[in-house]
């Protein structure tokens, strides 16, 4: 009996690493992704299910690029590969070259699911759209840089009303599309106002038709959310008319075709000049109007009015008849009091000192200093004394008095006045 050669498990590993990859090296599985794993490697780890079964799946770095927009959580998808093992945990798995949806109905399944869910935390709500500036001074256009898209976008904007476009150039499909896309949404966003790139003042996300899968990148939550929280107004044009995306969900106004956005995001010059020369007849006829009406009825109410000068020489005649009446009437008055006025002046001239002096009286002053006694008399140093003809000035002097004892007649004070005329 040949004893069997004893394997140490590494060899055994090897051993069947080699068998699996022999005679399973060219296969294509189909089953629903889960469990996905995108390591900063660039690999892709994932699952492939069905009801029964589960087979644990890699798409190496090289191949993710073509892979990855169908490695989707949920989508039922084919797979082409080979099969193989890993000795570190002695179990076997798919490496993933290709992937493809598993019909078109996988796609729209998983469509249908994500719309669901994104429309349930509100990012389609009509109460966050953003209204489109009726007259962007900059377009912003994010599409691929060649093609017929880019050129039917500046070709009508310029027909309807020259703009300022700056293009962002993105990939429109394929793996990269999602990523640029969302970022350009994104980079548009950052620009300052006053940069060397003009900020736009609408966004036009747009690429020409093609299937579900060719336009399945605007699909992708990333550019949703990017698009959502945009602060820059968004138009989407992505596709025909009929095809629709989840991009046309969330932005702010959806445009059936490129050519269409750009309709929708500037007027048409000519057209507005138009209307502007049609309201300006307008105006001016119904200002024309209005100045004829308002004439006419200036000249109606100036037909009522009396004649400006008769009620003017009315006024004049009333003024000069209260003026005669009112000198006449001050001449009445000054007659009446004349006579009286007279007589009090005739009476307050007898009362005059002045007629008193003409009587034969003085009047004896000092100065100002008016002198009623001889008291006062003595103490002055000279007096004026005032006749009805002129004053004399003279010098008190004073007599003493000489009493004897045996006189008991009282003799009166005597004065010598000296003139000093």
């Amino acid at each position: 009996m040949t004893e069997q050669p004893i394997l140490s498990v590494t060899e055994l590993s090897l051993s069947l690493k080699s068998c699996v990859e022999q005679v399973f090296n060219h296969i294509k599985v189909r089953g629903e992704v889960s469990d996905v794993k995108r390591a900063t490697s660039g690999h892709i780890y994932f699952s492939l299910k069905d009801k029964d079964s589960v087979l644990s799946a890699i798409c190496w770095k090289g191949s993710s690029r073509q892979c990855s927009q169908h490695i989707q959580e949920g989508l039922e998808i084919i797979c082409t590969g080979k099969l193989s093992t890993y000795p570190g945990r002695s179990n076997y798995q798919m490496i993933v070259e290709a992937a493809e949806p598993a019909g078109i109905g996988a796609l729209l399944k998983l469509l249908n699911e994500r719309k669901e869910k994104l429309e349930k935390e509100g990012l389609f709500d009509p109460a966050h759209k953003q209204a489109i500036p009726f007259l962007p001074e900059v377009i912003g256009v994010i599409t691929s840089s060649t093609g017929a898209v880019i050129r039917d976008i500046i070709h009508r904007v310029t027909d309807r009303f020259p703009r300022h476009i700056v293009v962002w150039p993105v990939a429109v499909q394929g793996e990269e599309c999602a990523e640029q896309v969302a970022a350009a949404v994104r980079g548009f966003n950052a620009l300052p106002d006053d940069g060397k790139i003009p900020r736009p003042d609408v966004l036009i996300v747009a690429r020409g038709g093609g299937s579900l899968e060719d336009l399945w990148g605007f699909n992708e939550e990333c550019v949703v959310r990017a698009v959502y929280e945009s602060k820059i107004p968004i138009i989407s044009a992505v596709g025909h008319e009929t095809d629709t995306t989840l991009v046309d969900f969330v932005s702010d106004l959806r445009a059936p075709t490129p050519t269409g956005a750009a309709e929708k995001a500037v007027p048409v010059r000519i057209e507005l000049f138009n209307i502007l020369n049609t309201k300006e007849n307008i105006l001016k006829n119904a200002l024309n109007q209005t100045l004829v009406e308002s004439r006419l009825k200036i000249q109606t109410l100036m037909g009522r009015l009396p004649n400006l000068n008769d009620i003017i020489q009315g006024f004049i005649q009333k003024t000069d008849d209260k003026a005669e009446r009112l000198e006449l009437a001050i001449k009445t008055y000054l007659s009446k009091y004349a006579e009286q006025t007279k007589t009090i002046g005739r009476l307050l001239q007898s009362y005059s000192y002045q007629a008193i002096l003409k009587r034969g009286f003085a009047l004896v002053a000092n100065g100002s200093k008016v002198i009623t006694n001889t008291f006062e008399a003595q103490k002055q140093p000279k007096l004026q004394v005032r006749f009805s003809d002129g004053v004399v000035t003279t010098i008190p002097l004073k007599i003493n008095k000489n009493k004897t004892k045996q006189s008991t007649q009282k003799q009166p004070d005597l004065w010598s006045y000296v003139s000093t005329k």
